[in-house]
């Protein structure tokens, strides 16, 4: 019988993955921590004993929790211009035939969506108003295939960091889909100095990408 996450937990980090029982309350628990700086990748058993994470550690929290609740391990990494932003990951999910995902960001609006989304692209497109860098640039332009993490599951990625970094490595070499044409990108406008200010709110500047 294969190991599970909660093997590896003391009681009380158990009873507080037992308490996550939606999509909602995971995304709920990911916004009640802090935002991680630090460059490591932490699995969901060091999210639970350090309680913070980036958007990498964020996502296969979520990946796992949502397995517990009968949701598919399921990631997707969005991809910026080339120098210009962070990527970003998500966890996805579907209800009624739906996506949906479950996120942890420095930014406002790169976090929770429900699932009311027909197409993994349309559910990517609706972060594009809210992703962007410090210096107002429009950045999102691809996205990755769904990537089940079943398939890692020999690696222990729940427990071990080391699982994560593997995955991360894989991540890079999937293949990504463009969200538009050159000619579409090179027209975008820079975001309003109002709406820049909302998507930083309560972030963390050490965790900011500097283009």
């Amino acid at each position: 019988m294969l190991a599970r996450l909660e093997d590896h937990l003391n009681p009380q980090q158990l009873e507080l993955l037992s308490g996550l029982t939606s999509p909602e309350k995971v995304q709920a628990f990911l916004d009640s921590i802090p935002y991680s700086a630090e460059d490591l990748n932490r699995c969901p058993r060091r999210v639970l004993r350090d309680l913070k994470a980036h958007c990498y550690d964020g996502a296969f929290f979520a990946a796992a929790a949502l397995r517990r609740i009968g949701y598919p391990p399921i990631v997707v990494d969005m991809m910026p211009e080339p120098k210009r932003d962070d990527d970003h990951l998500l966890a996805i999910f579907k209800r009624n035939g739906l996506f949906g995902a479950v996120a942890k960001s420095n930014f406002v609006g790169l976090r929770y969506r429900e699932a009311i989304y027909r197409s993994l692209r349309e559910l990517v497109l609706s972060y594009f108003e809210d992703y962007f860098n410090v210096e107002g640039e429009k950045t999102l332009r691809a996205y990755t295939r769904p990537l089940n993490l079943r398939s890692f599951d020999q690696l222990g990625w729940e427990w071990r960091d080391e699982g994560i970094d593997a995955i991360e490595e894989r991540l890079w070499q999937i293949h990504r889909s463009a969200l538009f044409a050159p000619v579409t990108t090179a027209t975008l406008s820079p975001v309003d100095r109002r709406s820049l200010a909302a998507g930083l709110y309560g972030s963390d500047p050490e965790g900011l990408f500097k283009p």
